[in-house]
């Protein structure tokens, strides 16, 4: 490690961050975070970087976007302090949360496909009370008042008896969470995906919120190619 520090051409700060398009004082924060090794200093106490401080600095900017911020900062750390299979770790963990990420999406398309009406409803102006709306999803109307409590369906009271009444944006949301709930997946991944909804409008405005969803979701396994690339190759060049 002493040996490769010690070869190459000298970088001063400037020379790293000029390549990146960052500041001087962004790498020093780098070199500070142990995202890269230590710097040897020179007589007045400059900082003197080689190829091997470029190396991490590449591979740890090519990191970020796969893995994020933190991970990244994490895998990097782990890396030049030699326990390289933390390393490893981390990057199974932030590849297993991409895999998840795409069984949901696959899980959300298809409860918005299963919500697709086969034939075009009924109007019902007045709306629809706890029991039958229960009974049409096959549940209890206890897990309708408990998703009333978390949120994900928000009925109006009928101002005479005071009993629940949903709306069709009501029936659509809980019709979703119903789904989605069968699917797996907790309530606290649920309510973000029906907020969305809300604002959208319905379902189908989702639909772009989808794609982007699915593009960012490519976007994230290439740049974990590309993160994994230059890693490799900083691996390689600290021997």
């Amino acid at each position: 490690m002493e040996q490769n520090l010690q070869t190459g051409e000298r970088l001063r700060p400037v020379d790293l961050a000029r390549g990146h398009g960052l500041s001087t004082q962004a790498v020093r924060n780098y070199e500070e975070a142990g995202i890269l090794p230590a710097a040897r200093r020179t007589a007045h106490g400059y900082r003197t970087y080689t190829s091997l401080h470029a190396g991490a600095l590449r591979a740890f900017l090519a990191l970020v976007p796969a893995h994020g911020h933190q991970t990244a900062t994490s895998i990097m750390r782990a890396v030049n302090r030699g326990a390289v299979d933390d390393a490893f770790r981390l990057i199974d963990e932030s590849h297993a949360q991409l895999l998840d990420d795409r069984r949901t999406l696959r899980a959300v398309e298809s409860a918005l496909r299963d919500l697709e009406p086969r034939t075009a409803p009924e109007p019902d102006p007045g709306g629809t009370f706890i029991g039958p709306l229960a009974g049409k999803l096959g549940i209890r109307p206890a897990t309708l008042r408990k998703w009333e409590r978390v949120g994900l369906v928000r009925p109006r009271r009928d101002p005479l008896t005071g009993y629940r009444v949903y709306d069709e944006a009501d029936v659509r949301d809980a019709r979703l969470a119903h789904q989605l709930r069968r699917g797996g997946y907790p309530l606290e991944q649920i309510g973000p995906l029906i907020a969305q909804v809300r604002a959208a409008g319905g379902l189908e405005p989702l639909e772009a919120a989808l794609c982007d969803w699915q593009s960012r979701l490519s976007d994230r396994g290439r740049a974990m190619l590309t993160g994994a690339a230059e890693l490799e190759a900083y691996l390689r060049r600290r021997g």
